[in-house]
């Protein structure tokens, strides 16, 4: 049975782990083809699932920045016209370092972004605590921040420090409350072709598209359910979790 059959019998997660075993003869002519079927079908979920996620929040006036002056700073955006130029500018920034893992590259072919932070600006009183609220950065402003003129020496000296250089996608929990925190959350530019690659600074050590899943296990928001901060969310969680696919 070929990837994407299993994957729609509900096999996301072992999919995956077996994609990851291929390393780079996923990229070959008898497997690429069934395999980009899968991230089709994993992002076409993940907008689904943004989406439900949004409506309900706005349902429960969840305070979304409205003031906007980047496309960074709204809940959602669709993918952009210029997508394809866009990455192709961003795979010239990395190329000396390795390249974009797909799954980075599928989510803005198909999802584009989003931003689910609180707007703190405009109410400190967070309907939940340190709850971790999905937020992907917008490809045109990401693009815009990493190549301007002293990117290729930031890069380098990453990767000489590392061994490798990542892409900043999201602030972590604290700064997204308002609160000086660690470093961004960022998805780690991998030496050779891959389909997902690591998620790194945040907490769950895992991939990109798991990081995703582990968002959608609890409602876009990957903490809420840590007991420190008893927040209130069983509510939302009951209307929300049954409308979400399974990425």
């Amino acid at each position: 049975m070929k990837f994407y059959e299993r994957y729609l019998n509900g096999e996301t997660e072992t999919v995956y782990n077996d994609i990851d075993k291929l390393g780079e003869d996923a990229f070959l002519p008898e497997n690429i083809a069934d395999i980009e079927k899968v991230l089709t079908e994993t992002f076409e979920r993940t907008a689904h699932n943004l989406t439900v996620i949004y409506n309900e929040l706005n349902n429960i006036n969840y305070r979304f920045k409205t003031n906007f002056q980047f496309n960074f700073e709204r809940p959602l955006v669709k993918p952009l016209s210029n997508t394809d130029q866009l990455l192709r500018r961003l795979e010239k920034s990395v190329e000396p370092f390795g390249f974009i893992p797909a799954s980075l590259k599928m989510f803005y072919k198909i999802v584009g972004a989003c931003n689910f932070s609180w707007d703190y600006e405009t109410n400190e009183d967070f309907i939940w605590e340190r709850a971790d609220p999905i937020q992907i950065v917008s490809l045109d402003d990401f693009v815009s921040h990493i190549t301007d003129e002293y990117s290729p020496e930031i890069f380098q000296e990453c990767f000489n420090e590392d061994g490798f250089v990542s892409l900043d996608l999201s602030s972590d929990y604290l700064h997204k409350d308002n609160i000086n925190g660690g470093l961004p959350y960022s998805l780690q530019i991998t030496s050779k072709q891959s389909i997902d690659a690591p998620f790194l600074r945040e907490e769950h050590n895992t991939t990109f598209i798991n990081y995703l899943r582990i968002c959608f296990q609890n409602c876009g928001f990957s903490r809420i359910t840590n007991p420190e901060y008893a927040n209130d969310y069983l509510s939302f969680f009951e209307k929300v979790k049954p409308q979400l696919k399974m990425i």
